[in-house]
């Protein structure tokens, strides 16, 4: 009701009012809303000393109120940003992804520090037919002053930084948000900008994009907010594009001494290392094995409200099997809304796929076949579903469409959950003590790649090598 209050508490534990107001729209998660409003995050930190831990509205408040406020993107960054200013940031910096049936935005926003009011922020709007990215450092640089159209900010976003000494006015050089409040280092550069280049490599091979900047070359040329991809996107494009290793580029995390014996791309944090006076880090890809889900939203001016879909992926992107939660349901499957981080349960979809992405770190390069086997078939078969479903949708009456996006929702997400269990169980089976079973259960012992072989011989064949008495043959059943 008007007047009532909600409240928040931050991390630093701290506790605050904000006002109620008379209608809310319906949400899932902090993600994306009835009226195909969908918001994203990542965090870029920023300057430490504009971390305001005397406030206590944290970054997913910010979203999940302007998704429970809002039927517009443009309406999504006037409710975070107005909410901020009136009682303050507390949280880090951020760079928020939001997108409407019509439009697509990038919003950055930092604190004041403590005891400080309100927050910074600006807002760039996406142009139709591009894409931008951002992987934790803020993306937005110069911008447009004039331009309420496409490019909101706050009232202090120069002043601010004037005051504070991040930017000088008499240097002769623009104001560039990402510069004052992210400023550029050469490991953020690292693992974070190397991510955008591999997504516009991707979206756009036809385009140049140097490596100089993501490998921290002094003086070389930012990326841009956003390009214009090759050719229109397709939803299985976008799921392959966030399954990436930097494969066949340089940077391959399945190549080299890291990737082990079956190529693994994992890398253990932490992420930087420093040793011998140097600092050094691994490689940070876009699919990270600590991913606790992702997120693919996708809002249509051509569909009905309710058939907005958050396409949802459990643990790391590149062995999940996203599954579509439509805004027109009245539940989510069980086995999606089961499950303690703290407790194993084979009755939740979060474990079922941390079970079978953990497992295959044994033998990656040779279990992923049989994941991206059950994976592709599964995608693909709910990909045309829900294609079918959309060409149809019209016709059928509007007191069936809830019904009937709930049950496909919920079958399509308990069956999923079902066959990733029994995937789990399979490798287990199939892999196990280091054999291999073929779809007969006839037993092989496949050993080592054999690049892993010579890589080990060469470095410690001396002591593994057996004398020579001629006597040895290498054809010999030995007795254990």
């Amino acid at each position: 009701k008007p007047g009532d209050s909600l409240t928040f508490r931050s991390r630093s534990g701290v506790s605050g009012k904000i006002h109620q107001i008379p209608h809310t729209y319906k949400i899932i998660g902090f993600q994306m809303n009835e009226h195909q409003v969908a918001v994203g995050e990542t965090t870029f930190t920023g300057r430490e000393e504009l971390w305001n831990h005397s406030k206590y509205l944290e970054y997913w408040h910010l979203m999940e109120l302007a998704l429970l406020r809002a039927k517009t993107a443009r309406e999504a960054i006037e409710v975070m940003t107005s909410l901020a200013e009136q009682y303050g940031y507390g949280a880090e910096g951020e760079s928020f992804s939001i997108i409407d049936k019509h439009e697509a935005w990038i919003l950055e926003m930092v604190g004041t520090g403590d005891g400080g009011e309100g927050a910074i922020w600006v807002a760039i709007r996406i142009p139709d037919g591009m894409i931008s990215a951002h992987a934790n450092m803020a993306r937005i640089g110069e911008f447009p002053l004039d331009d309420p159209e496409n490019c909101l900010y706050s009232e202090n976003v120069i002043s601010y930084a004037v005051e504070n000494g991040y930017y000088n006015p008499e240097s002769g050089e623009p104001f560039r948000f990402n510069e004052a409040y992210n400023p550029t280092r050469p490991d953020r550069l690292r693992y974070c900008e190397t991510r955008v280049w591999r997504l516009f490599t991707k979206a756009a091979p036809s385009q140049y994009f140097s490596s100089d900047y993501h490998r921290g070359v002094k003086g070389a040329e930012r990326y841009p907010l956003c390009i214009t991809p090759d050719h229109k996107l397709e939803l299985r494009e976008v799921m392959l594009m966030v399954r990436d290793h930097y494969e066949g580029t340089p940077w391959d995390m399945t190549k080299g001494v890291a990737a082990g014996d079956f190529g693994n791309p994992n890398r253990w944090r932490p992420l930087v290392l420093e040793t011998d006076s140097a600092t050094y880090s691994w490689e940070r890809p876009i699919s990270i094995y600590n991913s606790a889900f992702s997120i693919l939203a996708e809002a249509n001016a051509g569909f009905p409200d309710d058939m907005g879909t958050l396409w949802f992926g459990e643990d790391e992107t590149y062995f999940t099997c996203y599954v579509p939660f439509f805004m027109g349901v009245t539940e989510l499957p069980k086995p999606f809304v089961t499950g303690d981080i703290n407790k194993y349960s084979r009755e939740s979809a979060w474990w079922a796929f941390n079970f079978v992405s953990n497992f295959a770190n044994i033998k990656y390069s040779v279990m992923k076949d049989d994941i991206q086997k059950v994976q592709n078939e599964l995608e693909q078969e709910i990909v045309d579903k829900v294609t079918i479903l959309r060409e149809i949708y019209k016709d059928i009456p509007e007191n069936h469409r809830s019904e009937l996006l709930t049950d496909l929702t919920c079958k399509t997400g308990e069956k999923v959950h079902r066959k990733y269990v029994e995937l789990g169980d399979f490798l287990v089976m199939k892999h196990n003590d280091g054999y291999e079973k073929d779809e007969n259960f006839h037993i092989t012992s496949p050993g080592y790649p054999e690049e892993y072989i010579k890589y080990i011989l060469k470095k410690e064949g001396e002591k593994m090598r057996i004398p020579d008495w001629n006597q040895i043959r290498k054809d010999e059943v030995l007795p254990f």
